[in-house]
C-alpha cells in the first residue's frame, strides 16, 4: 500500500473535484463535497495540512480505495 503524502484541504477538494464531486456549501472551517452519482457527501476540513488519519477517513468517505485516491493526486 503506497504512503499517504502530506495535502493541504485545497488540494484534497481539487482532487475530489476531479474525481467527480462539487462543493455543496461551507460551514465554518469544514468544505462539503457531493457526488451525483454515487450520492456521498464527503466533509473535509480547511487546514493547510490535514492529519494521515483525517485524510484516510476522508479516503474511506469518498467510497475510493487509496491508490484510486492517490491516482487523482497525480
Amino acid at each position: 500500500m503506497p504512503k499517504l503524502p502530506v495535502l493541504s484541504a485545497n488540494k484534497v477538494v481539487k482532487v475530489l473535484k476531479r474525481a467527480g464531486f462539487k462543493i455543496v456549501r461551507q460551514s465554518g472551517s469544514h468544505i462539503h463535497l457531493w457526488h451525483n452519482k454515487r450520492r456521498i457527501l464527503v466533509t473535509v476540513p480547511n487546514h493547510k495540512e490535514l492529519a494521515k488519519g483525517t485524510l484516510n477517513a476522508i479516503i474511506k468517505q469518498s467510497k475510493m480505495d487509496r491508490e484510486e485516491f492517490l491516482s487523482f493526486v497525480r
